[in-house]
């Protein structure tokens, strides 16, 4: 059933633009490999998280940077090592309502 438009979106519009840009980033299936496999396993090097995505430390080193960019994920040096840890609060809880459960510890 169709009927014209009350008022304002219910949305404010520069939220509708947020939740896009979110929407957007979970929308790749590289990245979001990259954020369920960070999940479960907080500090993950590049070739860890390579080798559970199955992709090419180039393509993984490229997601994380836009990951990065965006606040979602933050890295640790440990050596000559980068790790890797999800930060963002709402792709945590994206990530648990889509049913991906982390091991408590």
């Amino acid at each position: 059933m169709n009927r014209p438009a009350d008022g304002p979106l219910p949305i404010p519009a520069d939220d509708i633009d947020a939740w896009a840009a979110r929407f957007d980033l979970l929308g790749d299936p590289t990245r979001l490999s990259l954020l369920a496999y960070m999940h479960l396993h907080p500090g993950c090097t590049v070739g860890e998280l390579a080798a559970a995505a199955g992709t090419t430390p180039t393509t993984t080193s490229q997601a994380l940077r836009v990951l990065r960019r965006q606040g979602w994920v933050g890295v640790e040096r440990d050596g000559r090592l980068m790790r890797y840890t999800l930060l963002d609060d709402l792709a945590h809880r994206v990530l648990h309502l889509m049913g991906h459960r982390h091991a408590v510890g």
